[in-house]
């Protein structure tokens, strides 16, 4: 077991309290990790590239007050956004507009008029795209997001680049977007390009800077403008069980360098600009959750109050979360089981066939790495309210979203 946050759980003392504060379900998040997680990154950066920014994914993790310690540790830290709600946050956590990309897909008129008004580093998926944007205004800069014909993903449905993609400009039109942008009037330029999430090889982020500076130098020559920055995305992967190497940012960055500067040593140097995500907060949240029953079936069955709801990355892409009995993490495992919520859906697992402890009603479990797209994810099916949200600090327990309530669900709706 080398998970960064088992002493955390190992301290049964600290989560009982949180159960009795806060109930359960409850996404507990540890501070000295995410400080740990974005500083370690923001160094790795600073050994290679003199100019860079961090635009922290929104998506992965939107509450403000993660974004705000993200930011009180990094003042200069951006953030990625792909929606207006996202934007929003952004400036909950103290992000300023100017520090934040926008790449939405097939946004709307409202979408865009939101973006362009708030003033955010406008980043198109399309080319149609820059035509409605067009009816709104003009920005000073745009930057385009590269498809580059291949990506790569933890799962297949992560994979954001290649034929079957639904994102991005493809790199046989990537020229013509500039074209267009630069003939409309647009006097600054960026590139983007994101092709999956979750990678852990680090020598595919090298290989991707190639593909982007083969992009650029095609653009630079065609249409004659230069780069303010280039990104290249996020992606970056967090092990998620026993056996997964964590990210060498040392060697990633040290390699995405060596192809950057070797393009753009006699050329006006552009930022880089990363966005990453899960590498920043996934193995900082633990979601806790309380056994409610155990059934002996053609299975073990382990029936948590957490469930496909709270965390849907189980059932939307098969995948892996340790999961640990808190407090107990050297007990012997002595059966198989199941770990299920309270959804009316076959697939509402949150770990199948796992070798485990002894175990009973009420005692509390640890859902590893929920800090990346588990709260952000959740939602209200079966009419399950969404749960709590704290941050750890030592021994410090803050919380940073109370728990929904059913009477919350249906505040928006007016019974007549």
């Amino acid at each position: 077991m080398h998970h960064p946050l088992l002493n955390l759980i190992k301290n049964k003392k600290l989560f009982t309290q949180v159960f009795k504060n806060f109930g359960s379900p409850t996404y507990a998040y540890s501070k000295k990790q995410l400080i740990r997680n974005v500083s370690a990154i923001n160094k790795a950066l600073k050994a290679n590239f003199k100019k860079f920014q961090i635009c922290y994914t929104i998506k992965a993790n939107s509450n403000p007050h993660i974004i705000k310690t993200l930011k009180s540790e990094i003042p200069h830290l951006g953030a990625d956004c792909s929606s207006p709600g996202e934007i929003y946050a952004a400036g909950l956590g103290g992000i300023r507009p100017n520090d934040c990309i926008f790449t939405g897909n097939y946004e709307s008129n409202e979408d865009l008029d939101y973006a362009y008004r708030k003033n955010v580093h406008i980043n198109l998926d399309d080319i149609n795209s820059f035509h409605r944007l067009k009816k709104i205004g003009i920005p000073t800069e745009i930057s385009f997001r590269l498809n580059p014909g291949f990506g790569k993903g933890a799962f297949s449905q992560v994979v954001t680049g290649g034929k079957n993609s639904k994102f991005g400009v493809p790199k046989h039109k990537i020229i013509d977007a500039y074209k267009l942008a630069k003939e409309n009037g647009v006097k600054e330029f960026g590139i983007q390009c994101m092709t999956g999430s979750g990678v852990l090889d680090p020598n595919y982020f090298p290989k991707l800077m190639e593909e982007i500076i083969k992009n650029i130098d095609a653009i630079m020559k065609s249409v004659d403008i230069k780069f303010n920055h280039v990104s290249m995305g996020g992606g970056f992967g967090i092990p998620y069980d026993d056996n997964q190497t964590p990210l060498n940012f040392d060697k990633v960055f040290k390699g995405v360098s060596d192809t950057f500067h070797s393009f753009f040593k006699n050329k006006d140097i552009p930022e880089l600009w990363i966005e990453p995500g899960k590498s920043v907060v996934g193995n900082t949240g633990v979601l806790l959750a309380s056994v409610t029953g155990i059934k002996k079936s053609y299975k073990n069955f382990v029936g948590l109050d957490a469930g496909m709801e709270t965390l849907m990355r189980p059932a939307l892409y098969n995948a892996f979360h340790r999961v640990y009995k808190i407090g107990d993490l050297e007990a012997p495992y002595s059966e198989i089981v199941d770990f299920t919520g309270r959804i009316c859906e076959n697939t509402d697992r949150l770990a199948v066939e796992r070798p485990f402890p002894s175990i009973q009603e009420g005692d509390l479990i640890a859902i590893m790495d929920a800090g990346a797209y588990g709260f952000s994810m959740s939602h209200q099916f079966c009419t399950r309210p969404k749960a709590a949200e704290i941050l750890i600090d030592g021994e410090k327990l803050q919380l940073i979203r109370k728990r929904e309530t059913i009477e919350d669900i249906f505040s928006k709706c007016e019974i007549h």
